[in-house]
């Protein structure tokens, strides 16, 4: 793939970049990592457009709606598309459903666009609370990836990068994202379109010394405490994490 001179990215608080915050009190996040890659390789960055219109804690119903309408708007050469895990874990969700409805938005998002970047579920084998849901997003991930081939979109296929396995690819909620995942995750969707990157994605970790049982067992009441339990709480009240209602680039800027 040749350079591309602008990128929007939509979805919820993944690509919003919750868990990577910047100097000026605003998350970064893999999205906004992948967006200085690109501009990298034209001679002149500053003729780079990227708008970043993704917002925590939205279903893709409300993506679709809010979202995609501005994407075909401004018509960028790449958009990337990340939906469907707050509608997973709800509780009676059907990820078969979901995937219809994505499809048909990753349809109309092709018709419009240049190229159109899906993402699969992360394994949430070792993640707390979302382990049990590991067939849901299994199943969805597969759709996922079936959508990707009926309409030849580039895959930032999650599910296969094992760094973020690591506990320290995870802020401390254990929900997003930290710098370093988020770091991860850039390096992979670059690699996927073809891009030469600084390091890889997927090297090892540094060892880390031992964890004795009660150290872990402190971590985890602590973690559960200050963040499971208020989770749960705006799940049961039907609430949407944070307060976050508006995308934190509107427009296409230059970098």
């Amino acid at each position: 793939m040749g350079a591309l001179g602008s990128y929007v990215a939509v979805g919820d608080s993944f690509t919003e970049g919750v868990g990577d915050p910047g100097p000026d009190g605003q998350f970064v996040g893999w999205a906004d990592r992948l967006a200085v890659l690109l501009a990298d390789r034209l001679p002149d960055q500053h003729a780079f457009r990227y708008a970043n219109l993704a917002v925590r804690g939205r279903l893709l119903d409300q993506i679709v709606e809010e979202q995609i309408p501005r994407a075909k708007e401004l018509a960028p050469e790449l958009v990337t598309f990340c939906a469907g895990g707050n509608d997973i874990i709800r509780p009676g969700s059907d990820p078969d459903d979901v995937a219809e409805r994505l499809e048909r938005a990753v349809a109309d998002l092709t018709s419009a666009v240049g190229t159109v970047m899906v993402t699969t579920g992360f394994d949430t084998r070792g993640i707390p609370v979302f382990r049990h849901l590991r067939g849901k997003v299994a199943t969805y991930t597969a759709h996922v990836r079936a959508i990707a081939d009926r309409y030849e979109c580039p895959v930032l296929d999650l599910w296969s990068l094992k760094s973020v396995q690591d506990r320290r690819a995870w802020d401390d909620d254990r929900l997003h994202l930290s710098p370093e995942g988020h770091t991860r995750v850039a390096l992979r969707a670059a690699q996927v379109l073809g891009l030469d990157v600084p390091a890889d994605p997927d090297q090892p970790w540094p060892p880390e010394p031992p964890r004795g049982t009660l150290e872990v067992r402190r971590d985890d009441i602590h973690w559960a405490r200050e963040h499971l339990v208020p989770w749960i709480g705006r799940r049961l009240r039907g609430e949407s994490s944070g307060d976050h209602v508006e995308p934190k680039r509107p427009d296409l800027l230059p970098l």
